[in-house]
């Protein structure tokens, strides 16, 4: 990738502020949001975790909507494509139109030029850390931007990039620790449900280096050769590569030697799953819904009638939002189930009352539509999977309730690049495809009665801390004045799981 085109990008990038749109237009309504260039991950009180293309779009400016371009002939004349009718592609596409969903599964996916399966590298060192020579967290904080720049260093003798995705986990960070947690749910919750009428099957949705994989499979092995004997661990993994590196850890590691013959990696999006799965199971879900594709709405403000978001990317390769009347079957019905299987009230750009919602709308420069509203359909679909074919499975899942930085909007994600080893935040999901995290929070009380409405199925939801306090044993990541990183880190995640 050309330096100096990306330094003058980013270059660009600080030295402007874009305008705030004025009024979108009532029946197709366009907004004109910043295109090209393009990091992540947060955990609690400190940044979480988380490098397409050939090349960028040297022409790049910072865009304004005071007075956008009108595309309306291009929106009728241009195709709709999905995320999965571009799989095949290796060129982003231009002349389409598609919603917002697909184009931040085709940005964040696409086998070509998405952003996990070009860009993600995660951290992960050769030994774990010794919290008990720790003198504090603070110590653990240090010692964790040493490792980092250490890794870092070793991944630019192999190859330099400015622009690496690098990102870390909680799996990674507090290594062998957090995975035996996971693994005594999992032990107690099969002896209680399913032993000794069923074997322990255990699928993983991204599974990332395979460390979490390996470390429950450990821990199992060495506590309880019963179980591990009737233990099977099964991979969705959507990324080639990260897939290829799970393979590697079981074949090389002499530390996972015997667990080759129990574990199989599924190369495959879970979306594309159609195998019925009559078995109980557990299904392990870790920080994988916050990267779960939205749609964006917006309301009327009086009427409270929604528009569903299009994206439209021209010939140059610049993307333009397009609100339409037209609500497809999904979001439809997300919108209907949402409203029949939450029990209180959840944020809503609706929520204001009336009076406050036409008084604001005749303001100058507010638009004439509310914030746009992102929605999960993505995770509704996937509970639909977990229906159809997965009926007796225990789902366990663990995402970001909150995320600090994020763009405007209800349940808006946070959307960012890394260079040059600075996080760099943006304003907008239009980000050219591939560079950018797209990263949404996850609203737990909403999500928890959809997927009740949906599997049928009863829950219980704890915070981070809740959860390791009961399943970790506490004292392996205890500092040596009695600080945890692992119950103060990721306090703005969740848990819930399937009783």
């Amino acid at each position: 990738m050309d330096s100096p085109i990306i330094s003058r990008l980013f270059r660009q990038f600080f030295t402007h502020k874009p305008c705030e749109a004025t009024r979108l237009r009532p029946l197709i309504s366009t907004a004109r949001p910043s295109s090209s260039i393009t990091t992540k991950r947060y955990n609690s009180s400190h940044g979480k975790r988380r490098e397409g293309d050939t090349a960028v779009e040297s022409r790049w400016q910072q865009r304004t909507d005071l007075f956008p371009d009108n595309r309306l002939e291009e929106f009728k004349r241009y195709p709709t494509v999905t995320a999965d009718g571009l799989k095949a592609r290796r060129e982003r596409p231009k002349r389409v139109k598609m919603l917002m969903r697909d184009f931040i599964e085709d940005s964040l996916y696409n086998p070509n030029y998405g952003y996990f399966p070009k860009q993600a590298v995660i951290f992960s060192m050769d030994e774990p850390f010794n919290f008990q020579k720790l003198e504090d967290e603070s110590q653990f904080y240090k010692e964790l931007g040493r490792q980092y720049t250490a890794v870092e260093d070793k991944l630019d003798e192999k190859e330099f990039s400015e622009t690496r995705q690098f990102w870390h986990t909680p799996t990674e960070l507090f290594r062998p620790y957090y995975g035996e947690a996971i693994a005594r749910y999992l032990i107690t919750n099969y002896k209680l449900s399913f032993f000794p009428y069923h074997d322990l099957l255990i699928y993983e949705m991204g599974a990332g280096n395979g460390t979490l994989m390996l470390n429950i499979l450990d821990y199992i092995r060495e506590v309880d050769p019963e179980v591990y004997a009737r233990t099977k661990f099964k991979v969705i993994e959507i990324s080639s590569s990260l897939a290829t590196l799970q393979s590697q850890q079981l074949t090389r590691s002499t530390y996972a030697a015997g667990h080759t013959n129990k574990v199989e990696i599924i190369n495959r999006s879970i979306f594309d799953w159609d195998m019925y799965v009559p078995s109980p199971c557990f299904f392990l879900a870790l920080e994988v819904f916050d990267n779960f594709a939205h749609d964006a709405l917006r309301y009327h403000p009086v009427t409270k009638e929604p528009l569903q978001c299009n994206v439209l990317i021209d010939a140059q390769g610049d993307f333009f939002e397009f609100y339409t009347h037209d609500i497809d079957p999904v979001a439809s019905r997300y919108l209907r189930v949402r409203e029949a299987a939450c029990s209180g009230a959840y944020p809503h750009p609706l929520c204001p009352s009336k009076l406050q919602r036409v008084i604001r709308s005749l303001m100058p420069l507010e638009g004439n539509l509310t914030d746009p509203e992102y929605i999960p359909t993505r995770l509704l679909q996937f509970f639909d999977i977990l229906k159809m074919y997965f009926p007796n499975h225990k789902l366990l899942t663990s995402d970001f309730h909150m995320l600090p930085d994020t763009i405007k909007g209800v349940n808006a994600p946070v959307v960012q690049t890394r260079y040059k080893r600075r996080t760099v935040p943006v304003r907008t999901p239009l980000v050219q495809q591939g560079y950018f995290d797209i990263l949404f929070p996850t609203n737990f009380t909403i999500m928890e009665d959809i997927y009740r409405a949906v599997t049928g199925k009863l829950t219980r939801v704890l915070t981070h801390e809740d959860f390791l306090t009961r399943w970790a044993y506490v004292e392996d990541t205890q500092t040596r004045n009695g600080e945890n990183p692992l119950l103060t880190w990721y306090k703005n995640a969740s848990v819930m799981t399937t009783v």
